[in-house]
């Protein structure tokens, strides 16, 4: 951000709020709106390895995500098909949030990735 900005928005009197709200978050925008969709893709995955370290028959009610009931399911069960379905389900709804923060983006002016 040019700091001319700045310094005619003090002249012009005008406060750390309003520097912020109309220099500082209009010019990191495209940031922002790029940041959230990058964060709301990846919003379905939970971290299988943090988990799956800390994970026993004990703790399967209350300590199970996606990633470990697939692998649950299709690797110790060989529930092959079942868990391509959930893990294919799972794809589908995170490329949908994408696509949807991604139409918000473009409505607010930015390019968005697709």
């Amino acid at each position: 951000v040019h700091q001319e900005l700045y310094e005619s928005a003090i002249i012009d009197g005008a406060n750390r709020l309003q520097r912020a709200w109309y220099i500082t978050l209009p010019s990191i925008k495209s940031v922002i709106v790029l940041l959230l969709i990058l964060d709301v893709a990846g919003i379905m995955n939970a971290g299988f390895d943090q988990i799956f370290n800390l994970y026993s028959p004990m703790v399967f009610s209350v300590g199970d995500v996606l990633d470990t009931y697939i692998y649950r399911h299709g690797v110790t069960s060989g529930q092959f098909s079942y868990t391509t379905a959930v893990g294919l389900f799972k794809n589908v709804v995170s490329f949908g949030l994408l696509l949807i923060v991604n139409f918000i983006a473009k409505r607010a002016g930015e390019e968005g990735v697709l």
